[in-house]
């Protein structure tokens, strides 16, 4: 298996996204830490992977608490022998159908602070260990925020948070990779399955998601888990620094 041996740390975990690259790595034969702020969700996701035949191990950890995201990644280091995956996929509470200068502050900064010091704490506490073990790999999701700027739907601070946590992955695949740190970015354009169908009802966002594509259909939260254990794997061993396109071709280059 692709990811036989690894450990894997997923925040955000009990998610759609979390959920799906959490079952798709522990198939690929690693260890999932999933993690996040309620246990009984991250015990339900726990149970479902080991019933299918992975390993998983649930904590209750805050991707916010600087304290609580080095204790865990320093205790999954000492306990199973390194940290090999990282990503951090937790709901950045972004606020979206507002135009900007209708916006409140708190309602704009929320998530590209969420996001930014999220990828930040995660990253940060994964590399330490993966730097002392001349290897691993980090992960991000979201894209860059789709390079153009919405006209007809405000989405508030989110593309800024993608903007930023992109430069993010780029500057810490630039200072890690002489320590055979490998950062990557998942790049989507938008996945149906995760947009609530009351908003998507109201606003046709999966009809316009899909149209933009060249495959005329977006992608899934299967495809997302299959793209995540190639990039985590050593099938990607030369790439970083860069975004794996899983946008259908709605970004063509």
């Amino acid at each position: 298996m692709l990811l036989n041996g690894k450990n894997a740390i997923v925040y955000g975990a009990a998610g759609g996204i979390g959920t799906a690259m959490s079952t798709a790595f522990a198939r690929a034969g690693a260890k999932v830490h999933v993690t996040g702020r309620t246990a009984k969700t991250l015990d339900a996701l726990a149970d479902r992977i080991r019933a299918d035949g992975g390993q998983a191990e649930p904590a209750v950890v805050d991707a916010l608490d600087e304290g609580a995201v080095t204790a865990h990644a320093d205790a999954v280091a000492a306990r199973d022998g390194s940290v090999d995956i990282s990503v951090c996929l937790i709901d950045i509470a972004d606020h979206q159908g507002t135009p900007l200068v209708d916006m409140a502050l708190e309602d704009f900064e929320r998530p590209i602070r969420i996001a930014v010091r999220s990828t930040f704490l995660t990253a940060r506490a994964a590399a330490r260990h993966m730097i002392r073990q001349r290897s691993g790999v980090i992960l991000t999701f979201g894209g860059d925020g789709g390079g153009e700027p919405m006209r007809d739907y405000s989405i508030g601070g989110l593309q800024v948070a993608l903007n930023a946590v992109d430069f993010l992955r780029r500057q810490l695949a630039a200072e890690l990779g002489q320590h055979g740190i490998r950062v990557l970015g998942l790049h989507t354009g938008g996945v149906p399955e995760g947009i609530p169908a009351e908003l998507d009802a109201r606003h046709g966002i999966t009809d316009s998601i899909v149209a933009k594509t060249m495959l005329k259909r977006a992608a899934t939260f299967a495809d997302v888990g299959n793209v995540a254990v190639f990039a985590a794997s050593d099938l990607a061993a030369s790439m970083t620094a860069t975004s794996l396109n899983i946008t259908g071709g709605a970004v063509s280059d």
